[in-house]
């Protein structure tokens, strides 16, 4: 992502004001930019009509350009179901979703490309079958949808809250209350765009519901329930709560005591109505090897 800093002049439009310093990038393009929240005035999102003040700030975020060819890989997938219309699949840790710029290889929708010849295109041929996303670090269950048909009634369920959608994790601290529940607004970070934050500007609505499977000190096992689905949720939510999870590089600690590729959380169960027979399906993984291998030393110390 490209990023361009200005000191803004008085009474001219955000838009224009743009426009003049960064002549690479057309009208269209600004006013999409601003749209998207991807300028920010003094750390604001703003309207393109913004008339400015002298000397305020002005960032703008230009993402990569999106690949137009999204190549089939032979990439083996742990498929635990599939039929003519979906499949539920246990991503391992350390697979992307879909194909970016600068990571166009070894995703996901690669691999689902060479698997299937049949998959929803509602979000296009990058995001082919992605009905939802988790983290590259995040392993465990997730829905693809075949044809557009199911996507459309799989998104409705998630919209709804409908999909149960249940992780483990492992955090730092030690979580007192066996369970609870935490209700804070999430947004992009108004400087870092790569990250997510508890906000109450330009955010939504997240809640994640936690129960206590075991404790360890100064470490805590967890199980996490999805009520909404933003970005990072459980990650941002943990984080906010002081129990950043075991090897987040974004939102955790900088020392860990463990060699971790990653975050330490799981996709382990999947619930939601099938989108074409409305038959109930619900699926669970086992506790993935990494989880066991950090339980196990925890509950020998």
């Amino acid at each position: 992502m490209r990023r361009l800093d200005f000191l803004s002049e008085a009474n001219v439009r955000l838009d224009r004001f743009i426009a003049g310093k960064a002549s690479d990038i057309s009208r269209s393009q600004i006013k999409k930019l601003i749209e998207e929240g991807h300028v920010l005035v003094d750390g604001n999102k703003a309207k393109p009509s913004l008339l400015l003040k002298e000397n305020q700030n002005i960032r703008v975020f230009i993402p990569e350009d999106e690949p137009d060819v999204i190549a089939a890989e032979e990439i083996p997938l742990d498929i635990l179901y599939e039929d003519k219309d979906i499949i539920v699949i246990n991503k391992p840790q350390g697979m992307v979703v879909h194909p970016a710029a600068g990571n166009l290889r070894g995703t996901l929708v690669n691999a689902l490309l060479s698997h299937s010849s049949s998959l929803s295109q509602i979000n296009g041929e990058i995001r082919a079958g992605i009905v939802h996303r988790i983290d590259k670090d995040t392993s465990g269950l997730l829905l693809v949808a075949k044809n557009d048909q199911s996507h459309i009634g799989l998104a409705a369920q998630i919209k709804e809250h409908l999909v149960t959608r249940r992780y483990i994790t492992i955090v730092h601290g030690n979580v007192k209350e066996d369970s609870g529940t935490i209700n804070k607004p999430i947004g992009r970070h108004p400087v870092d765009r790569k990250k997510m934050c508890v906000t109450e500007n330009n955010s939504r609505h997240a809640i994640t519901h936690y129960k206590v499977l075991q404790r360890f000190g100064r470490y805590t096992y967890l199980e996490c329930t999805l009520e909404t689905g933003r970005t990072h949720q459980i990650r941002v939510h943990m984080s906010s709560m002081g129990f950043p999870i075991l090897g987040d590089r974004v939102y955790g600690v900088k020392k860990e005591k463990f060699n971790l590729d990653g975050q330490m959380l799981h996709a382990i169960a999947l619930g939601f109505t099938h989108p074409i027979t409305g038959e109930k399906m619900f699926f669970e993984t086992p506790v993935p090897k990494r989880f066991e291998q950090i339980l196990n030393f925890l509950r020998n110390v």
